[in-house]
């Protein structure tokens, strides 16, 4: 009787693998065990830095804040703190992007923050 080979199911597990370590250089992108290693640690890396996208870019935000917001006179503290007195429910985001797209509009946040303070 002959052996049994997996055949099908093994070859698309393993072409799977190959297919997402396609872009890696040398063994890592055609030797499959290599490249099942190699896999396994870019998305392991992938899902850390997804985690790390979200507070790298809320540092960025609270940064370009905290410069409009003291051209405006308030230290970023003071004028989040005003903010969550005066009930403004815009969140870090969006008040960077107004910082930076429309600052005549961030300065009456900053004043209607200011006033709550």
């Amino acid at each position: 009787m002959p052996r049994a080979k997996r055949g099908f199911k093994a070859r698309r597990r393993r072409n799977r693998v190959l297919k997402a370590a396609s872009g890696f250089r040398a063994g890592r992108r055609t030797m499959y065990r290599r490249a099942a290693e190699a896999v396994r640690h870019a998305w392991m890396h992938a899902y850390s830095g997804r985690k790390q996208k979200k507070r790298t870019m809320r540092r960025l935000w609270i940064v370009r804040i905290n410069a409009a917001a003291r051209q405006e006179g308030l230290s970023y503290s003071r004028m989040m703190d005003g903010c969550n007195k005066a009930n403004i429910g815009l969140d870090r985001k969006v008040l960077a992007e107004l910082a930076i797209v429309d600052p005549a509009g961030f300065g009456k946040v900053v004043e209607t923050a200011r006033a709550a303070l």
